[in-house]
């Protein structure tokens, strides 16, 4: 059994302002520390299952040098390899040679979540909403519909109570989740301890791989429309000039089309 796992900082146990989150800030390496050890229970439940070969992808945006790059090597699972400082949503080759399921783990709601901690879409700077066809979509989206398009199931979501439920409505009652916290404001969530955090992210891990036909590959019907609303109207600007894209400068918005959700996903995200 192949199994991906992607990972993301802002839904860990622990963590609550951008400090922590962000490459260089005061906080920041005690949230590594978080981060890896949510990370690595999930590897020791996907191993415990029957896992041979676990990929985890650092899909953290931290800044500089930290972008795709937080994990802390010297403390990660042995029972792993890990993708560091590869471009975000754009490694493939586990999913190419066919990966079972993937395992996305300290996920954050999509922007504008009121219960969402450090809630955003990729980045509230441009990226204010983002729909699949009519899916309203966070990262999580993101990440399914990239693991859909080469008919790979998320199975397992971690994170707080509003990206579960997120995830749930958009990939179905079989998935399995696991809250570690619930948001009181964007900056604020009343939370789980690290250590029985992590024990319940080894035990859903686990739980989730019993069955890899829990939840169907999120793929988008075609054709496919992607829509942006981008928050800056100067921000429209990134995305002039594209084949397959179209501007609404009236509503802020950018349209990609395309006969399938990669073909339309590349037209507006740089590799």
């Amino acid at each position: 059994m192949k199994i991906l796992i992607m990972c993301d900082m802002e839904g860990v146990s622990g963590i609550v302002t951008w400090d922590q989150v962000t490459g260089g800030a005061p906080m920041y390496e005690e949230g590594r520390k978080l981060y890896t050890e949510e990370i690595n229970a999930a590897v020791r439940g996907a191993r415990r299952a029957g896992a041979e070969e676990i990929v985890v992808v650092d899909c953290h945006g931290a800044g500089g040098d930290w972008s795709f790059n937080s994990l802390i090597p010297e403390t990660l699972e042995p029972d792993c390899t890990w993708v560091a400082h590869h471009p975000w949503s754009r490694y493939t080759e586990l999913l190419e040679q066919g990966a079972d399921a993937c395992l996305l783990v300290g996920m954050h709601a999509r922007n504008n979540t009121e219960d969402g901690v450090l809630c955003h879409t990729i980045s509230t700077v441009k990226w204010h909403n983002l729909w699949f066809n009519d899916d309203l979509v966070g990262e999580v989206g993101v990440n399914a519909a990239l693991c859909g398009h080469y008919g790979c199931p998320v199975l397992l979501v971690t994170g707080d109570e509003a990206v579960c439920r997120e995830s749930k409505a958009l990939l179905g009652k079989g998935l399995s989740t696991v809250a570690v916290k619930r948001g009181l404001t964007r900056y604020s969530a009343r939370q789980i301890p690290p250590t029985r955090a992590r024990e319940m992210i080894e035990a859903g891990a686990y739980q989730a791989l019993q069955s890899l036909d829990a939840v169907s590959p999120y793929s988008p019907a075609p054709p496919v429309t992607i829509t942006v609303e981008v928050d800056k109207v100067e921000k429209m600007a990134d995305f002039m000039g594209r084949a397959g894209v179209e501007l609404d400068k009236d509503r802020q918005r950018v349209f990609s089309r395309a006969a399938d959700w990669m073909t339309a996903w590349n037209q507006i995200w740089p590799w």
